[in-house]
C-alpha cells in the first residue's frame, strides 16, 4: 500500500479559541466546504459533527477534542486536482476545565487556526491557548469571527491581539461592512474584494475593491508588504530601492515567516453567516507547515540515554506519540497517535519504551469525529487511532524495537479542585473503581486517590464543570450511580526556608534485620528557565514540584539504594506536615548516610528517607498554598462598583479594567476558595446581565489567619 498524499500536501492543524468564539461552528463550515459533510450542523441545534458526546450537545460546548480528516483544493486554483491537500483537523475545547485537550493536541499538531470573537477580541482562554502554542512552537493563523454580530469591530479585536498576544500579527484582510452590513472581505495581498454567494456561501466571487474602502486597503496593503519584506534582508534592501516583489515571492516569504513564528496572519469573517472560511482554508495551504517544514522531532534512546532524532520520512524507523486515550462504545479503547517517522501496518508489533514491552496493533482507524474508517497502513505525518493496545497511556512513545526512541512526554497541569465520591450500592462499588480508572486513563488532569484516614475515594480535576462531566459520564457510559460531596480546593504545602535532618530506620533483633540511614538538606526549589534546566548538573533530577540532588560520595550509601531513597522522599512529600496536603517545590539534597552489609535493604532506605524529609520540612518554615484564578467579569457599567467591591471582599486583586462595547471588563486574581457559587451572586448583583470566566494562574501562600482555619478543619 502506497501513500495517497505526498507529505508536502498534508496539514495537521488544530482549531483553538476561548469558549464561544465559534470554533466548532468554524469546523462545521470547514467540513461542509471540504465535502466531508453534506449538511451544516449547528451548535445551538445540537447536531454538529465534532461535538458528538451527549454532554457536549446538551451544553453546547466542546469537551473532548475531535479528529477529522478532509481534503481541500485552494479557491484560486480553479479546482485543479493536483493542488488538493489533505487536512487532519482537531477541534479543541475552549472551556478552561478541558484545557488538557488543547495542550495535548498542540503537542502533535504542526499548525493552528486561532479563532477570536469579533466583539470581545482576545479573551482569557485565548491567552492561555496562545501560550500553549508558544510553548509548542506551533505556527498560527488568526481568524476574527462573528463580524456580523452587533458590536463587532475587526480593528478592536485586531488591537487586542497586538496588545495581549503578539506584536507581529498582521492584517491579511479587512471586512467589507460590519454587523448586519457585513458583506465580504478585502484580500490585502491580492488587492481584491471577495464575496460569498449561494445558499451556504459556497460560491466565492472575486470583485474590485469598493471605492469607499480603497484608501484603507492601500494603506494596509503597504503595511503588510513592509512587514513581509522585513523578514528577508535581501528583499528588504530591494524594496527600499523601489522594487516591489511579485505575489508569489511575497507568499513564499510570508510562508517562511509564519513557519518560523515571526508573523501571524489575521483573517476576517463570520462562520455562522458562511463568509470567509474558504479563504482561511487557503491560508492553511499557503502559510501553515506540512510535516516536512517543521524541525525533526527529538527524543532519547532509552537504551543509552543519548539524544535521538527522527525526520518526517516514511523511510526512517517508526516513531509516534500517543496523545489521547478514548473509550469507544463499539471498539473499546482507542489510542490516538501522531506518526512522526516511518510507517505502521495493522497486525504488526510496536515497542513502548516506558513499559519496555511490545504490543500488537490490532486495527488502525482514521477518525472522523465519532465515525471511523479502517486502514491497513499509516505513514509519517499522519494522525490515526489504534485498537488493541492495553498498556499504552497518554504521552507514551510507540516505536520500532530495533531502533528505540523515547519522545519528550507532555507535561500536564495539576488538578486544583477535588470532591469525595461514594457508590450508592454494593453493585455500583465494583463498577465505580473500573469506571474511574478508565476515565483517569483518558484524562491526565483527572486524578483518583483514597483518603488513608477515612478510606473515602477522592476525585480531583481542573474545575467544577470538569468533575461534573466526569460524574455524568460515569453514570451514562458505565451505569454507575454515586453520591458526590461538595467541591474542595486542592491546597498544597511547601517550604520557605532551609533545614537539615537525619532519617534512621534500624530494626536489628536477631536474624535478618532492617538498616537504612540518610542525612539530607531541604530548601525551596528554584524556578529555572529552559537554558538553566538544560545546564543542571548530572547529579540533579527534576520533575514538576520536586528536585532530587544526589551528593553521596565514596559509596557511603550503595548505588542500588539511591532510587529507593528518591522514592521515599517522594512518598514523604505526598502528605504535608501542616495539614496533610501534598508538598510541592521542594529540593532534597541527599549528602550522607550509612548502610549495613547484611541488614540494609531497599525498604529500609525508603522508610528512612520518608522520615527524614518529613522531619526536615517541619523545620523549614512550611506554608499552605492555594490556587489563584484569573477572573474576567463582563458587566454593564452601572454595576461596576458592586462587582469591584464584591471581588475585593473575596481577597481579589483587581488588575485592570477596560471598555468592551457598552460593557466594562474587569480583570482580577482571586483565590479559588472564594469563587464557589460566584455565578449566583453575580447574577443577583447585576440583574442577570453580567458574566464571568476564570482560569487557574498560579499557587500563592495562604494568609496566616486562613491557614490556621484550614489546619484546624483537617484535625
Amino acid at each position: 500500500m502506497e501513500r495517497d498524499y505526498p507529505l508536502e500536501k498534508v496539514r495537521n492543524i488544530g482549531i483553538i479559541a476561548h469558549i464561544d468564539a465559534g470554533k466548532t461552528t468554524t469546523t462545521e463550515r470547514v467540513l461542509f466546504y471540504t465535502g466531508v459533510s453534506h449538511k451544516i450542523g449547528e451548535v445551538h441545534d445540537g447536531d454538529t459533527t465534532t461535538d458528538w458526546m451527549e454532554q457536549e450537545r446538551e451544553r453546547g460546548i466542546t469537551i473532548t477534542s475531535a479528529a477529522v480528516t478532509c481534503f481541500w483544493t485552494p479557491t484560486y486554483t480553479s479546482n485543479d486536482k493536483t493542488k488538493k491537500h489533505r487536512f487532519n483537523i482537531i477541534d479543541t475545547p475552549g472551556h478552561i476545565d478541558f484545557t488538557v485537550e488543547v495542550k495535548r493536541s498542540l503537542r502533535v499538531l504542526d499548525g493552528a487556526v486561532v479563532v477570536f470573537d469579533g466583539v470581545a477580541g482576545v479573551e482569557p482562554q485565548s491567552e492561555t491557548n496562545w501560550r500553549y502554542a508558544d510553548e509548542a512552537k506551533v505556527p498560527r493563523v488568526c481568524f476574527i469571527n462573528k463580524l456580523d454580530r452587533t458590536g463587532a469591530s475587526f480593528e478592536h479585536s485586531y488591537a487586542t491581539i497586538l496588545d495581549r498576544l503578539n506584536k507581529n500579527a498582521v492584517r491579511m484582510q479587512i471586512p467589507i461592512g460590519l454587523e448586519e452590513k457585513f458583506e465580504g472581505v478585502i484580500d490585502l495581498l491580492r488587492m481584491k474584494a471577495y464575496y460569498f454567494e449561494g445558499e451556504m456561501g459556497n460560491t466565492v466571487i472575486e470583485k474590485e475593491i469598493p471605492e469607499n474602502l480603497k484608501a484603507d486597503a492601500e494603506k494596509y496593503h503597504a503595511m503588510l508588504i513592509e512587514k513581509i519584506v522585513e523578514t528577508d534582508e535581501v528583499m528588504m534592501s530591494e524594496y527600499f530601492n523601489g522594487m516591489i516583489p511579485n505575489l508569489e515571492t511575497l507568499k513564499k516569504t510570508l510562508r517562511k515567516a509564519v513557519i518560523k513564528n515571526t508573523i501571524f496572519p489575521v483573517f476576517a469573517g463570520s462562520a455562522l453567516k458562511n463568509k470567509g472560511v474558504q479563504l482561511v482554508l487557503d491560508a492553511v495551504v499557503d502559510y501553515l507547515p506540512s510535516p516536512i517544514d517543521i524541525p525533526p522531532i527529538t527524543g532519547i534512546n532509552p537504551n543509552n540515554d543519548k539524544p535521538a532524532i527522527r525526520h518526517a520520512s516514511d523511510e526512517e524507523p517508526f516513531s509516534a506519540l500517543a496523545f489521547k486515550v478514548a473509550t469507544d462504545p463499539f471498539v473499546g479503547q482507542l489510542i490516538f497517535f501522531r506518526v512522526y517517522s516511518g510507517t505502521l501496518t495493522a497486525g504488526s508489533y510496536i515497542y513502548n519504551p516506558r513499559t519496555r514491552n511490545k504490543e500488537r496493533i490490532g486495527r488502525i482507524l482514521r477518525m472522523h469525529a465519532n465515525d471511523r474508517e479502517e486502514v491497513k497502513k499509516v505513514f509519517a505525518g499522519e494522525i490515526a487511532a489504534a485498537v488493541g493496545l492495553k498498556d499504552t497511556i497518554t504521552s507514551d512513545t510507540l516505536c520500532d524495537e530495533d531502533n528505540p526512541v523515547e519522545l519528550n512526554r507532555i507535561v500536564f497541569p495539576e488538578p486544583v479542585i477535588s470532591l469525595r465520591i461514594e457508590p450508592k450500592t454494593k453493585a455500583d462499588q465494583e463498577k465505580m473503581g473500573m469506571a474511574l480508572n478508565r476515565l483517569a486513563q483518558e484524562d491526565p488532569t483527572f486524578k483518583v486517590s483514597t483518603d488513608q484516614e477515612t478510606g473515602e475515594t477522592i476525585i480531583a480535576g481542573m474545575g467544577e464543570l470538569h468533575l461534573e462531566i466526569i460524574v455524568d459520564r460515569m453514570k451514562r457510559e458505565f451505569t454507575v450511580e454515586a453520591n458526590v460531596g461538595k467541591p474542595q480546593v486542592a491546597y498544597r504545602e511547601t517550604i520557605t526556608g532551609n533545614a537539615e535532618a537525619e532519617g534512621k530506620y534500624i530494626k536489628q533483633s536477631g536474624g535478618r534485620g532492617n538498616y537504612g540511614h540518610v542525612k539530607i538538606k531541604v530548601k525551596p526549589m528554584a524556578m529555572l528557565n529552559k537554558e538553566e534546566l538544560e545546564d543542571l548538573p548530572k547529579n540533579t533530577k527534576r520533575s514538576p514540584g520536586f528536585e532530587f540532588v544526589n551528593n553521596i560520595k565514596g559509596g557511603v550509601i550503595p548505588q542500588e539504594y539511591i532510587t529507593p531513597c528518591e522514592k521515599g522522599f517522594r512518598e514523604g512529600l505526598d502528605r504535608g506536615v501542616l495539614a496533610g496536603f501534598k508538598m510541592v517545590n521542594v529540593s532534597v539534597d541527599l549528602w550522607d548516610g550509612s548502610y549495613h552489609e547484611v541488614d540494609s535493604n531497599e525498604m529500609a532506605f525508603k522508610i528512612a528517607s520518608s522520615i527524614a524529609v518529613q522531619d526536615a520540612c517541619k523545620r523549614a518554615n512550611p506554608v499552605i498554598l492555594e490556587p489563584m484564578m484569573k477572573v474576567e467579569v463582563v458587566t454593564p457599567e452601572k454595576f461596576m462598583g458592586d462587582v469591584t467591591g464584591n471581588l475585593s471582599s473575596k481577597r481579589g486583586l483587581i488588575e485592570g479594567m477596560e471598555d468592551r462595547g457598552m460593557n466594562k471588563v474587569m480583570r482580577a486574581i482571586v483565590p479559588l476558595s472564594e469563587m464557589f457559587g460566584y455565578m449566583t451572586g453575580l447574577r443577583s448583583m447585576t440583574e442577570g446581565r453580567a458574566s464571568f470566566t476564570m482560569e487557574f494562574v498560579r499557587y500563592d501562600i495562604v494568609p496566616q489567619n486562613i491557614a490556621e482555619t484550614i489546619i484546624a478543619s483537617r484535625k
